[in-house]
């Protein structure tokens, strides 16, 4: 299953997003959000719109109980809660825990303090990256899967995949060195070999 199809599901159970209650506008000023060069938040390693405790707290890198405790003291998270009463988590939840993280640990603010600095100007407010360990397995998977992809394709071709390791066997299935060496009947064309500066 993907995480797309994750998604798909838990989309299907706690229902779409809900649009923020409109209010009226106030002046504010002008700030500069930071944001990745990407220009939509912070890179999770995944295109996830909602993930699980447990795998948040591999993201933000805290116990599970502390993530439950953050949404005691700051009222901007509400996870919302699928059939089974599990707490899911959008991605905007996840950037606002990284923010959380970074006031305390970093910046070494007192809850109260990170608390009125969400309040005031939580688009100034820097990020934490991505737990370490979340990003080394989240790479890692990703290696897996080019991997399997890679010997979906190796295996996928009949002619020359139990040959393919062995260079003389290579040959003897295409014809010969001839038969390489020949332009026209070779699969691909052999690399021609830079021409060489003189001294």
């Amino acid at each position: 299953m993907t995480s797309h199809d994750d998604d798909q599901l838990l989309i299907a159970e706690i229902g779409p997003p809900e649009p923020p209650p409109t209010r009226e506008p106030r002046p504010r000023p002008v700030r500069r959000a930071r944001r990745t060069a990407a220009g939509e938040g912070v890179d999770l390693g995944s295109d996830k719109l909602y993930f699980k405790i447990g795998e948040v707290a591999q993201i933000v890198g805290v116990p599970a109980y502390v993530l439950r405790y953050w949404e005691t003291e700051f009222k901007i998270l509400k996870p919302q809660k699928s059939r089974a009463q599990q707490r899911v988590y959008r991605r905007r939840d996840v950037e606002t825990l990284l923010k959380i993280k970074h006031l305390l640990y970093a910046k070494k603010f007192t809850i109260a303090g990170a608390r009125q600095q969400l309040r005031l100007a939580s688009d100034e407010v820097e990020m934490a990256p991505p737990a370490s360990g979340y990003l080394a397995t989240q790479s890692l998977s990703a290696v897996r899967e080019a991997l399997a992809d890679l010997l979906a394709c190796v295996s996928a071709e009949p002619d020359h995949g139990s040959v393919a390791a062995d260079p003389a066997a290579y040959i003897r299935a295409m014809g010969g060195a001839r038969a390489l060496v020949d332009q026209s009947t070779s699969p691909q064309p052999l690399l021609e070999r830079p021409a060489r500066e003189a001294l």
